[in-house]
């Protein structure tokens, strides 16, 4: 057997040193790299677990992870790979809805990379606040999809926009949102599968007015979790998305015990804009010091620009320096 088609190849081999071609060839091939297990197409199986101690585990966006190099495609399977290869603990599966829970399974098993969490981005169109009650189905159908998704990948959690404000009044957004979502608890509670809201621009839980006012609290967030009375419902905090409005390190500390992972961006106040992670004016110093107060241990995934290995490792390595890790 030649170097270039041995299993034991390990998979940072494949994306250094002007190593693009021979991905592309290796891809191709169907390879898998850096891993004595397999699956269902009759390899043996070997539990995918992360890293273990760590207080914050670092993951991207499967989307954030480049499916092609030197025009070729890359497999689902080697897109999780590159973000071992970047030293990342793990991926969040935001592409769930154009993939089977099969699919996503098997790409786990074959990388051996942990996938630790599932989004569907149609939440944005098809919205559990809506007034139309077929949205509201798609939407209901949409979550447990991804509930069902990273449950059999061995993740713990599906991020959820619940809404849009501009579905009807807050009320009318809040009660169809609460409805909607409660009726998939028991999915989520079976499978282990936090239901996490994201702090969006959505117009729900904080004045999004033109200029909108500086320094809002997190309240209404807080009191949507608790309407809920569910350990199975909580937050996916994103420290970027609201600096426009508010203390990011206030929020965290507002939520507590609700904030169980985050997202990872920058932003500028001053430019009224988002940038790369640690880029802008956001106060990291007091964004640390609030994960210290709440003690928060967990998954935090960036959500910037991605692209192939070196790339993600930029990234990771940007990850590191505003955790101080």
């Amino acid at each position: 057997m030649s170097e270039a088609s041995s299993p034991a190849i390990h998979r940072r081999q494949i994306l250094t040193g002007g190593a693009a071609a021979t991905v592309a060839g290796l891809v191709s091939a169907g390879v898998v790299y850096g891993q004595d297990q397999t699956s269902t197409s009759g390899k043996a199986d070997t539990l995918v677990t992360p890293p273990e101690g760590k207080q914050i585990l670092l993951s991207v966006k499967l989307g954030m992870i480049a499916s092609k190099l030197n025009g070729k495609p890359v497999s689902l399977t080697d897109r999780l790979s590159m973000a071992a290869d970047a030293g990342l603990d793990g991926v969040d599966f935001d592409q769930a809805g154009k993939r089977t829970i099969e699919e996503a399974r098997e790409a786990v098993r074959s990388s051996g990379v942990f996938v630790h969490n599932a989004i569907n981005h149609d939440h944005w169109k098809k919205r559990f606040t809506s007034p139309n009650e077929k949205d509201r189905q798609a939407a209901h159908d949409n979550l447990a999809h991804c509930i069902r998704l990273s449950h059999a990948a061995g993740g713990n959690g599906v991020l959820l926009v619940p809404g849009a404000g501009k579905d009807g009044t807050p009320e009318e957004c809040a009660a169809r949102a609460t409805a909607g979502i409660r009726a998939l608890i028991p999915l989520a509670a079976s499978l282990g599968q936090p239901i996490l809201f994201e702090n969006v621009w959505n117009q729900m839980f904080y004045d999004h007015g033109t200029p909108a006012p500086p320094e809002q609290s997190v309240d209404g967030h807080v009191a949507f979790i608790d309407g809920f009375n569910s350990a199975w419902v909580g937050q996916y905090f994103d420290i970027g998305n609201h600096w426009k409005y508010g203390q990011p390190g206030d929020w965290i500390r507002g939520l507590g015990r609700r904030c169980v992972k985050l997202d990872v961006k920058g932003f500028s106040r001053a430019e009224r804009k988002f940038k790369d992670i640690g880029d802008g004016d956001l106060p990291w110093d007091d964004v640390r010091a609030a994960l210290a107060e709440i003690n928060f241990t967990g998954w935090a995934t960036a959500e910037v620009g991605g692209g192939d290995v070196v790339r993600l490792t930029v990234v990771r390595e940007k990850m590191e320096k505003v955790f101080g890790l």
